[in-house]
């Protein structure tokens, strides 16, 4: 080994002597509990109900359909039309989600419903989310038993359930109600802004690039 390799080496030794020490899960947990935010844009710091109205004109902006509704109860009369709508057929994946079952998508009768992640042939999924950010439209999802995240990709169109008490303002707010939940982290936590797209080929926009081609948000108003 070469003198100036073992230099670095020799470096890295040094700066991780007694990294196990530091490692207190204790210690960490309390940094991350008095974690300061970084500047977070004012636009979306507003009452519930406009930050609710600006999510949904920054998730329309982006190319997402928004559908308001008044109840759980609406979710599948509203997922009926979307689907009329689109001429797609009357079958979707759903997440396990216990708020998607109690909604009663199973019982209706024009539907044909199947829950579990997507094996890649699904045209239709149906996902809960665990936030929406208002300053960008966006949906905050995460993995878990509940939240297969291949039905956040593989299906070509992804109908998403949020409650419109789910918006917060930000993403560092999004993230602080997750780590509030307490428990382990989830390994997958899923930023999603309207439908799927890339320019990269030619600068021509492809929607439907590395995901759904069209993105519905079911909002149910409940503040």
């Amino acid at each position: 080994m070469n003198g100036s390799r073992a230099d670095i080496f020799g470096r890295l030794r040094r700066a991780n002597a007694g990294a196990e020490e530091r490692r207190d899960p204790a210690e960490i947990d309390a940094r991350l509990a008095a974690a300061k935010a970084n500047l977070v844009p004012a636009r979306g710091q507003l009452a519930p109900a406009a930050r609710v109205d600006l999510f949904v004109a920054m998730a329309e902006e982006a190319a997402a359909t928004v559908a308001r509704i008044d109840a759980p109860e609406a979710i599948p009369g509203e997922v009926i039309r979307y689907l009329r709508d689109q001429n797609l057929p009357m079958r979707i994946v759903m997440a396990p989600d216990p708020a998607l079952r109690a909604a009663g998508l199973d019982k209706e009768k024009l539907l044909t419903v199947r829950e579990g992640p997507s094996d890649g042939t699904d045209e239709t999924s149906v996902t809960g989310a665990f936030a929406g950010v208002a300053e960008t439209g966006t949906l905050m999802l995460h993995s878990g038993p509940a939240g297969p995240t291949t039905l956040n990709f593989l299906p070509d169109d992804h109908i998403a359930v949020l409650r419109a008490s789910q918006v917060v303002a930000s993403y560092e707010e999004g993230w602080a109600r997750l780590r509030a939940t307490g428990g382990a982290m989830p390994r997958t936590v899923n930023f999603i802004t309207g439908p799927s797209r890339s320019a990269d080929i030619e600068q021509t926009l492809q929607m439907g690039a590395h995901g759904p081609r069209r993105l519905h948000i079911i909002l149910i108003e409940d503040l």
